[in-house]
């Protein structure tokens, strides 16, 4: 599995011209091998700039992005490499279906790896088999298929290129919330079987606080916080004046403190809020 290493790391759309603007501005993190990491900031932060680094869709203003110590865009070879070793799904992906059938579109990305045709077929099963994708549906037009299927046939195309680093920007934008469950199934499942590193960006604050295990904010252009979610959500006074919520279970908690019901624990999921109301109840007996 791969360490990703973004070093001074700047990048400004638009120079030299009267519609400059410096979208990313010089950060610098690290992410280790198998780490699940969310991503979060307002819109215009820098957070979908910032990812579409990462497998060398875009090159740096300035500083640069190392994959186990070598840098992506030091030649073309090693930014094509780049794209292989780190999948990136964009939101609504399911835009970018294209082929004539399901199987021809998951089979794109490891076709184009000049895989042979034992390998290509052995990737499509697998990865339709952990997107939740019926071998039934192969023939059909993915056009033809609902919402949710279509996202899970998206992601089956990237994850059939084996990649050691899965970036997801919005996964379960638009829809509903049984399709929101089953994609963020599919992510979970995905890093427990692979151990593959995973990158969420997110505008969820529930979803990103019981997933992921590093969380890492953007505020114009830079990082402003990173570490647990337990760390960056009990900053949430904070969290508001950039522009973001914390999840619904902390605000409860939050607003319990307020009437003086004492919560001297972390809460931001709702296990966590449960979990603390029930030991409340048990020291009052």
């Amino acid at each position: 599995m791969a360490e990703i290493k973004v070093s001074e790391l700047t990048h400004t759309y638009s120079a030299d011209t009267p519609f400059e603007k410096t979208a990313i501005d010089n950060i610098s993190i690290t992410v280790p091998r198998g780490q699940f990491v969310g991503v979060i900031g307002h819109t215009g932060s820098g957070k979908s700039t910032f990812i579409q680094h990462l497998n060398a869709l875009l090159k740096p203003s300035r500083g640069k992005v190392e994959i186990d110590g070598a840098d992506i865009n030091a030649t073309k070879h090693s930014a094509k490499e780049a794209r292989t070793r780190v999948g990136l799904v964009f939101q609504y992906p399911e835009y970018q279906l294209f082929e004539e059938t399901v199987y021809k579109d998951i089979a794109f990305g490891p076709t184009n790896m000049k895989l042979s045709e034992a390998e290509v077929d052995e990737r499509i099963r697998e990865a339709a088999e952990l997107v939740g994708i019926s071998e039934e549906l192969f023939d059909r037009s993915p056009l033809e298929l609902s919402g949710g299927q279509k996202r899970r046939v998206a992601i089956a195309g990237v994850i059939a290129m084996r990649p050691e680093v899965l970036i997801m920007d919005e996964p379960t934008a638009g829809l509903d919330p049984a399709g929101c469950e089953q994609i963020l199934d599919t992510i979970t499942d995905y890093r427990k079987r692979t151990g593959s590193t995973v990158i969420i960006v997110s505008h969820s604050m529930d979803d990103v606080a019981r997933l992921v295990e590093r969380l890492v904010v953007f505020s114009k252009g830079r990082i402003v916080f990173d570490g647990t979610p337990e760390e960056v959500f009990s900053k949430p006074e904070e969290l508001k004046k950039i522009g973001l919520s914390v999840p619904e279970p902390t605000e409860i908690a939050l607003a319990l403190k307020k009437r003086g019901v004492l919560i001297d624990r972390p809460v931001y999921t709702n296990e966590q809020l449960i979990s603390a109301i029930l030991e409340m109840g048990k020291e009052g007996e």
